[in-house]
């Protein structure tokens, strides 16, 4: 096969279809299953994709399966809310059907914050890997692949709709906030003192209002550049808490 597309998905009935959808150009599609109690698997066995079921939250372990399910020459990588736009999809035949040098290819990424509101920075991630020089993915929540060769970038976008109303962006915080917080204990982080909490907060905020243009997108720039600096302190906040009940040396 010339090409594997591995969508990653935990729940995502009402995403899933689209997803699969705007990659119904490639030879095999991979659903890795983490988990879901909807019928993400259904949807997904339904339009043609082989689901493999996973369990734990290391994503990287979880990339890593998938690649271990699939066939391809090629890989490429996708999240269940990500959607591949058609000029990204005539990049990618083109790349794969040439004679190069390049093995890994990364992509631009638009994302779409509480609705259709395009957030002002474009993400630019390697996603679309030859087979032979992609060795693995590393990292618990913040995966990276471990890859060799040259590396150019796409022209096209994936589209990504993430934090699409507030009670899952807080859901998702007070998910993810505690394995943040675990992997920071793990590693000593230095006691939590009250000056450390602004101290992270007001650069997450600096970072999504101005640095990423984030006022530039009116109420949905505050209050997604307010969620981040909450989030982040969330985070830290329950790090604190671990190390209050556990202390700093385990």
């Amino acid at each position: 096969m010339r090409i594997s597309a591995i969508i990653i998905a935990k729940n995502e009935e009402k995403r899933i279809a689209k997803a699969i959808a705007s990659i119904s150009f490639v030879d095999e599609i991979i659903v890795i299953d983490n988990d879901s109690n909807d019928s993400t698997k259904k949807i997904s066995e339904s339009l043609g994709a082989k689901v493999f079921s996973f369990s734990g939250d290391n994503f990287s372990d979880c990339r890593n399966f998938g690649l271990e399910k699939s066939t391809g020459e090629w890989i490429l990588y996708i999240d269940a809310d990500e959607i591949v736009t058609d000029e990204l999809m005539q990049n990618i035949n083109f790349v794969i059907q040439s004679e190069n040098l390049i093995s890994t290819y990364k992509i631009k990424r638009k994302n779409f914050y509480l609705g259709n509101n395009e957030w002002p920075r474009i993400e630019i991630m390697e996603r679309l890997f030859r087979r032979k020089f992609l060795k693995k993915w590393v990292g618990v929540l913040h995966e990276s692949p471990i890859f060799e060769g040259n590396i150019a970038i796409l022209d096209g976008f994936l589209l990504h709709y993430s934090h699409r109303n507030l009670s899952e962006m807080l859901v998702k915080t007070l998910e993810w906030s505690q394995k943040e917080a675990k992997l920071r204990y793990d590693a000593n982080h230095p006691q939590m003192k009250w000056w450390r909490f602004p101290r992270v907060m007001i650069p997450a905020f600096y970072k999504s209002y101005i640095s990423q243009g984030g006022w530039r997108v009116g109420s949905v720039g505050l209050i997604e550049s307010i969620y981040q600096s909450f989030s982040i302190f969330i985070t830290y906040a329950k790090l604190w808490e671990l190390q209050e009940k556990h202390g700093i040396e385990k």
